[in-house]
């Protein structure tokens, strides 16, 4: 857990349970956090600490992450857990990915849309590239920052007010994203205007080393997905995507009505399901 994001819950209400002696608290009616130190990159099977009853329950993992940025481009982002390829320097295992949660994803970059303007700042989401490794859906939630010596304020508390407010989107498409960048504009601004949701999301560098074993986990660890969409029509090319899943077009999801830009504010928690 980020401390800046968490100092802004303050203290939060016991809940039942503990992980590996750190209090579980109530975050909203149906959101838990946990709050315990080391990086969460490196948190590997967290979800088999978890009480019983609550890891029985299959919730989703949000990890809020504070970093800063290696490209010094100052960002808030989103994405997958895992490793599409032979190695794992960031945490998890080689070609070992989890599974994601296309629904809730979506829900958070676009939150985090709506309020990363004003800050000068933009929302986006991270193809698929580092751990831990966990049995359950989980992403990661960040702020990438540049220069300054510690980030936003704003950006922070943006966090903390996106995270509750996080639920699923059940009007949107879900598939696999393949292609691009590790920042993946064409995928963002998708889910921006269209009606996609995408969980993995494996970049054209993760395509230099994936394996057809590896492809296949990644789409059926990206729930609910219909199909695969790719970046440009070479990536469809792949011999290791051959027969994952049916291949869509961008326009294969209807147009949405994107919110005018705004901060998160007040009290605007509701059922997170995390």
């Amino acid at each position: 857990m980020a401390d800046a994001v968490a100092t802004e819950w303050g203290t939060l209400p016991a809940a039942d349970g503990h992980v590996d002696g750190a209090p579980i608290r109530q975050l909203t009616d149906r959101a838990v956090v946990v709050r315990r130190p080391g990086a969460h990159i490196h948190d590997e099977d967290v979800d088999l600490r978890l009480p019983p009853a609550l890891r029985e329950a299959r919730p989703t993992l949000i990890f809020p992450s504070i970093h800063r940025s290696e490209r010094n481009v100052p960002s808030l982002t989103v994405h997958a857990l895992g490793n599409p390829g032979p190695r794992a320097e960031l945490g998890g295992r080689p070609r070992t990915l989890a599974p994601s949660d296309p629904r809730r994803m979506v829900t958070a970059l676009r939150l985090l849309d709506e309020g990363a303007a004003p800050l000068g700042m933009g929302a986006t989401y991270e193809a698929t590239h580092h751990g831990p490794a966990v049995a359950l859906p989980a992403f990661f939630i960040e702020i990438g920052y540049a220069e300054l010596p510690h980030p936003p304020r704003e950006a922070v508390r943006l966090l903390a007010e996106v995270i509750p407010r996080v639920t699923g989107s059940p009007g949107d498409r879900v598939a696999l994203a393949v292609g691009g960048g590790h920042y993946v504009p064409h995928f963002t601004d998708l889910a921006l205007r269209r009606k996609w949701a995408f969980g993995h999301i494996l970049s054209r560098h993760a395509l230099e080393e994936l394996d057809r074993a590896t492809a296949a986990d990644a789409y059926a660890r990206t729930e609910g997905a219909e199909g695969v969409v790719y970046a440009r029509a070479e990536d469809a090319r792949h011999p290791a995507l051959e027969a994952v899943g049916p291949r869509l077009r961008d326009q294969d999801a209807p147009p949405r009505e994107r919110g005018p830009a705004r901060t998160a504010r007040g009290g605007d928690r509701s059922a997170s399901g995390t």
